[in-house]
């Protein structure tokens, strides 16, 4: 008799991947294929996709130097929510906070099992852009904040406590 397989920390990661890409691919698919902001902000609200409650605040101030946004938790709970930080730039950039909500949504659904690929992936398909795409918009967004001229590394999903 054969023993079953113990699945590994990889078939946890691609069961994660594959999970957040079919539900990402199921919320555009919803809402025609199209997320503009005002879609994108009713999309915060709806619990199938977005797990636990998030407020938008344009706040530059718990944000590292470069960094387009950052996730708060507001308690020590998912369930108490969340609030995504974004940089004041980007407050009438109605085409690219799409993409920027995006990014975290992940994080507020998964917490910090969830690694910056996933969150692109989630991102990319949501909006129905390729990954690479995505990808370069973000880090175009976080280094049109800095002056560093360093790769790419703005975006970040702080811990939850």
């Amino acid at each position: 008799m054969t023993r079953p397989s113990i699945p590994t920390a990889q078939d946890a990661r691609e069961s994660l991947r594959e999970h957040i890409h079919t539900k990402a691919t199921q919320a555009r698919l919803i809402r025609g294929g199209y997320l503009d902001l005002p879609r994108i902000m009713l999309l915060l609200e709806d619990r199938t996709v977005v797990r636990y409650p998030v407020g938008i605040r344009f706040d530059p101030q718990p944000l590292a130097p470069g960094e387009f946004a950052c996730l708060e938790p507001l308690g020590s709970l998912p369930a108490d929510g969340y609030c995504l930080f974004i940089h004041p730039t980007f407050e009438l950039a109605v085409d690219l906070l799409p993409l920027l909500i995006a990014y975290y949504i992940p994080s507020i659904n998964y917490g910090d099992v969830v690694s910056h690929e996933d969150a692109e992936l989630f991102g990319a398909t949501l909006l129905g852009i390729e990954q690479e795409t995505y990808y370069a918009t973000l880090c175009a967004a976080a280094d049109s904040l800095s002056h560093d001229p360093s790769p790419c590394t703005h975006h970040t999903v702080r811990p939850t406590p």
